[in-house]
């Protein structure tokens, strides 16, 4: 049994992999901005800590003990518009909480065996056809530095001989959440369609195989460092597009153009339609096995 601390637990990778964890009868401390909230959404966690992550003296001692930390928590990059005061806020709440965790790590005296954190394919930038792995060089716009500040302020907490990990996602699909719960009605209304060009590679993943990656980073000490997280099963946008109006029987006929998802998104609209065409190997030769590598069957299992 190990003793397992979640961040931004409340969110549809963190109650997947909690149900998971739970499953195993691991030891489960979430930390939550409301915890009302996660109380209702998370019934079977036992310890829920109420957290801001710049008053680090009322919850640093709950990380004294922990086997592994999971950082999950931030704003939802897609949850509003990207405006110059959401962007600060997306950017704070990822940076300053993984430094002030990492802070927090370093001043207890048990520490945890392994440090898990988000992060995202976007710290690639926009790579056409490039095969993009673990060592390959990083973007440069704002999303790409967002990531990369974000990912070192995790990796520091190597220096306090504790293991890291960086899961770099792709676009998590799930039923009724995130990418999937703003495209399936557009769909529906036969309004769907693949976004500019559709020649952009898609790094998708599968609800069940981006929570399987984490519980796979928790019970493999020898995994380290940064992971992509996507299924190797990569398709183009247009693929995507035609392969999910092919399951819910309407076809993809519109394509989108790029300044229409800036004016719905904001600057995020920049960066929907950005390729980047992640390599797996470094995960699969850690040994995980992927549940849905072909996309029609991960869409099947989603929506039938």
């Amino acid at each position: 049994m190990e003793k397992i601390l979640i961040t931004g637990a409340t969110g549809s990778i963190g109650r997947n992999l909690l149900e998971k964890l739970s499953e195993r009868e691991d030891e489960i401390t979430v930390f939550t901005r409301n915890p009302s909230k996660a109380e209702k959404k998370l019934p079977s966690v036992k310890k829920i800590v109420k957290w801001d992550f710049e008053e680090v003296d009322y919850w640093s001692n709950e990380l004294n003990g922990k086997d592994v930390v999971i950082h999950l928590g931030g704003a939802n990059l897609a949850a509003k518009r990207w405006n110059k005061e959401y962007k600060k806020l997306a950017y704070n709440s990822r940076i300053i909480s993984t430094r002030n965790l990492v802070g927090a790590i370093k001043s207890v005296e048990q520490k945890p065996k392994a440090f898990i954190c988000a992060n995202a394919v976007g710290i690639y930038g926009d790579r056409g056809d490039e095969t993009l792995d673990e060592s390959s060089t990083l973007g440069n716009d704002f999303l790409a530095n967002f990531c990369k500040d974000w990912e070192a302020e995790a990796k520091k907490v190597e220096e306090l001989g504790v293991r890291y990990v960086s899961v770099r996602t792709g676009l998590v699909l799930e039923k009724d959440e995130g990418l999937m719960k703003k495209l399936i009605p557009s769909f529906k209304m036969f309004l769907g369609g693949y976004l500019g060009n559709g020649r952009q590679w898609f790094p998708w993943i599968h609800i069940k195989d981006i929570a399987g990656i984490y519980l796979h980073a928790i019970d493999n000490d020898s995994l380290n460092g940064s992971v992509n997280g996507a299924s190797p099963g990569i398709v183009t946008n247009k693929e995507f597009s035609k392969m999910l109006g092919k399951v819910l029987n309407r076809p993809a006929l519109f394509p989108i153009p790029k300044i229409a998802l800036r004016i719905v998104s904001g600057e995020l609209g920049n960066y929907v339609a950005d390729s980047q065409r992640v390599s797996m190997d470094k995960i699969l030769r850690s040994g995980y096995n992927f549940k849905f590598e072909n996309l029609e069957e991960a869409l099947r299992d989603l929506l039938e």
